[in-house]
C-alpha cells in the first residue's frame, strides 16, 4: 500500500547522511558513486569508516547537549 507519507526517520538521520558524505568528499570520493559498488571491498571500507565517523560526530553532539541542557537546568 502506498502514501503520500514519507517514511519515518530517526531525528538526526539527515545530518548523519551528511557527515557520511562530508567524509567521503575530504577524502575526494562521490558518495552516490561510493554507495552504487555495492559489490566492491574498498568501496564498503569507505562507507563503514565514514559511517564510525559519523556516529562519533553524532556522540559528540548529543553529549554536547546534554551537558548544556544540564547547566541550563541548574541555573
Amino acid at each position: 500500500m502506498e502514501s503520500d507519507v514519507p517514511p519515518l526517520e530517526e531525528p538526526l538521520a539527515e545530518l548523519e547522511r551528511r557527515l557520511i558524505d562530508e567524509y567521503l568528499r575530504k577524502l575526494g570520493h562521490d558518495p552516490a558513486a561510493l554507495r552504487a559498488r555495492h559489490d566492491d571491498p574498498a568501496a564498503r571500507t569507505l562507507l563503514t569508516e565514514a559511517a564510525v565517523y559519523a556516529a562519533t560526530k553524532l556522540t559528540e553532539i548529543e553529549s554536547r547537549s546534554h551537558y548544556v541542557r544540564e547547566l541550563h537546568e541548574r541555573h
